[in-house]
């Protein structure tokens, strides 16, 4: 673990080398009606601070695509390389190491825990990694957001769109090398989702951050520098 742990420890990737690499990646599951193809030959590559949005019908692939570039998600062939490191080629502790120092999620229901402050929330991935000064890094990220007065608020008196900016500032505060998205405005109305979306788009390119999410709205994708749409298991890369 020391070994992976100091491979991993690196600053981010220069701009011009690839970030993520996704190599003929496919998946299929079998069941006791046959084997269904999910993914066919997948393969792209995305820059340090690059913006790319996943986009396509629903059941095409986006949300396991991007479980898949987590490590989350096993690939039926093919592999991830996430900062030029085989996330396949780990174990499942080495592969949560690596998730911990260089992805942050973002998700369509927010994923915070609820018997926590959102300050608490924002501590917890720093507290896991050890980072020292947590309370404070956390605090300083959530007054980024707009949160400031919001620090010992439990979720279940924020709002959606604070919601989502509390899991935004737990997301961006270790500094990701990637940040993974999966739908981040689908629970909330246009106004706030637009709120959300501008601020997310801010903190990726103050952060240097490669942006990687999953969407069904055209004008969000339209954002990205890339698009990447999934059809019928395969992939058209714009």
């Amino acid at each position: 673990m020391g070994e992976v742990s100091s491979r991993l420890s690196g600053s981010l990737e220069p701009a011009s080398s690839p970030i993520v690499c996704v190599e003929h990646v496919f998946k299929s599951v079998t069941d006791s009606t046959g084997t269904l193809s999910i993914l066919r030959d997948i393969d792209f590559a995305l820059n340090a601070r690059e913006t790319a949005a996943i986009v396509g019908a629903s059941g095409s692939g986006k949300s396991t695509l991007l479980t898949i570039i987590a490590g989350l998600d096993t690939p039926t062939k093919g592999t991830v390389r996430l900062a030029g490191q085989d996330i396949f080629a780990l174990s499942e502790d080495d592969r949560a190491a690596l998730r911990a120092q260089k992805v942050g999620f973002v998700f369509q229901s927010f994923q915070l825990m609820a018997n926590l402050t959102a300050l608490e929330n924002v501590m917890l991935p720093l507290e896991l990694s050890g980072v020292k000064q947590a309370r404070a890094l956390a605090s300083d990220m959530l007054k980024r957001v707009g949160l400031s007065e919001r620090l010992g608020h439990y979720p279940k008196v924020l709002s959606g769109g604070e919601q989502q900016r509390v899991a935004l500032a737990r997301a961006f505060v270790v500094k990701p090398a990637v940040l993974l998205a999966d739908e981040p405005t689908g629970s909330l109305d246009f106004a706030t989702g637009e709120t959300v979306m501008k601020l997310m788009f801010e903190l990726n390119q103050e952060l240097g951050t490669t942006l990687v999410l999953v969407t069904h709205d055209p004008a969000i994708a339209a954002r990205c520098q890339r698009r990447i749409t999934i059809e019928a298991g395969q992939v058209v890369v714009s």
